[in-house]
Parts: structure tokens; C-alpha cells; sequence
């Protein structure tokens, strides 16, 4: 089958998913969310790239992520995992339950991404609201705008949700 190919060619919003390995919850803790968090702006900044939207779920991530110049994706998602692996990895390492939940060596998130280019506003919000639906489907909450850790809050409330969002110059 090979490996999928990553269009990265053009001026696209990327919709990017990636897992946990093996599909652990190591994301159901607030403080590995946070950590995720941190490395997104971290990334954010260094790429000069903007983020339209977000969902952090217990076991995979959702981002809608443009770049102002095109062949970063690839390496914006390697960066944003590496670092974000380190720190959430040190702190379950840290919580003495954890530590028998799985082996030291085993990495936090699997080896790939999966990435959907957008051309289309209407696509962008359609990739939106699935995100922001995700955490009531999958009964976390009721509301989207109760799930902390989306970017619902910002477009439905205009609440700051720890990651600068925006709606990127197609």
C-alpha cells in the first residue's frame, strides 16, 4: 500500500490528526493537554504558521494548521511531537501509577500523521465543527463549549483557549 502522500505543494489548511500509540488515554490528564498545548505555540511561533482550530482528545489530536509558505507541514508536525513528547513523557513518568501502565521505551505518539488539505472556507468550517463535535460524541460533555480543550470556546464564546487561533489568508 505505501505511504500516504502529504500534499504540501500549496498555500493549504491542513486538517492533521495524529494518535497516541497504541491508542493509550495519556491526553485524558489536564496536564498532558497543557503540555501539548505549550508545544503547539511553541511551534506556532517558530513556523509563523496559524492555527484555525483545535480538539485535544484522550487518545488523538485534531488541528486545522495553515502555513504562510508551503513544505512545512511534515516538519511542523515532527517538531510539535517531539516536543510535546518529551514533556508529557516526563511527567507520567513522574506519577507513580503511570509507570506500570506501559514501558519506558515505548514512544507517546504513533509514527505518523494524517493530513486533509483544505481549499475551501466551507470545508475549513465543516472540519470545524467535526472537531469541536468530537468530545460530545464521544460523551465527554454535552455542549462543545464545555470541552476546555478545543478550540469551540473561542468561536461559539469568544473565550481565549490557550492557543492563538485564527482564519488564515486563502
Amino acid at each position: 500500500m505505501g505511504r500516504p502522500r502529504i500534499f504540501d505543494n500549496q498555500r493549504y489548511v491542513h486538517f492533521v490528526t495524529f494518535s497516541c500509540f497504541g491508542n493509550r488515554t495519556h491526553l485524558s490528564r489536564d496536564q498532558c493537554k497543557r503540555l501539548l498545548l505549550g508545544a503547539l505555540n511553541h511551534e506556532l511561533e517558530r513556523y509563523h504558521a496559524v492555527c484555525i482550530g483545535f480538539v485535544i482528545m484522550p487518545d488523538h489530536v485534531h488541528s486545522l494548521i495553515w502555513f504562510h509558505e508551503t513544505g512545512q507541514l511534515s516538519s511542523f508536525i515532527r517538531d510539535w511531537k517531539r516536543s510535546s513528547s518529551r514533556s508529557i513523557k516526563l511527567h507520567l513518568l513522574e506519577q507513580s501509577e503511570v509507570i506500570r501502565t506501559f514501558p519506558d521505551e515505548d514512544p507517546i505518539w504513533q509514527k505518523r500523521f494524517y493530513s486533509f488539505e483544505i481549499e475551501s472556507e466551507e470545508k475549513m468550517e465543516e472540519k470545524l465543527t467535526y472537531m469541536h463535535m468530537n468530545p460530545v460524541k464521544k460523551g465527554l460533555v454535552e455542549r462543545i463549549v464545555d470541552w476546555r480543550w478545543s478550540s469551540a470556546r473561542f468561536y461559539e464564546l469568544g473565550k481565549s483557549v490557550g492557543v492563538p487561533v485564527g482564519w488564515p489568508e486563502l
